[in-house]
């Protein structure tokens, strides 16, 4: 099992599926790395050499942002947003929809389930 930034990507898979396992690399990204190591993207993991799997753990460590630091970066990117008070960060802070999406009826994977209306 090859182990890439703390992750243990699928050996069965081919290596451009194997390396969306990383939280921060998609489709597009795997596909560059696979480019710049110099790797087909068909090719199983299983099938790698080990210099091949050093390349692209090099790449990953060197060029790109994934797992832990990833998830640290957009939590600060948030908070910044929180703390300048705009208007994206106020939907931050109430848990609402940021991206202009309605909220009078399905918006309900932000707002939680529904609060039952209090009877008199």
């Amino acid at each position: 099992m090859a182990r890439i930034a703390g992750v243990n990507i699928p050996t069965d898979k081919q290596v451009w599926a194997s390396l969306t396992y990383i939280y921060g690399i998609g489709r597009k990204t795997a596909y560059d790395i696979l480019t710049n190591a110099k790797v087909k993207p068909e090719e199983r993991v299983k099938d790698l050499s080990e210099e091949q799997v050093a390349k692209i753990r090099g790449i990953i460590e060197n060029d790109y942002l994934v797992e832990g630091d990833r998830r640290r970066q957009i939590a600060l990117d948030i908070k910044r947003l929180m703390d300048l008070g705009c208007y994206r960060g106020l939907r931050h802070r109430r848990g609402l929809p940021v991206r202009g999406q309605s909220t009078k009826t399905n918006a309900r994977t932000r707002k939680g389930p529904r609060a039952s209306a209090v009877k008199r």
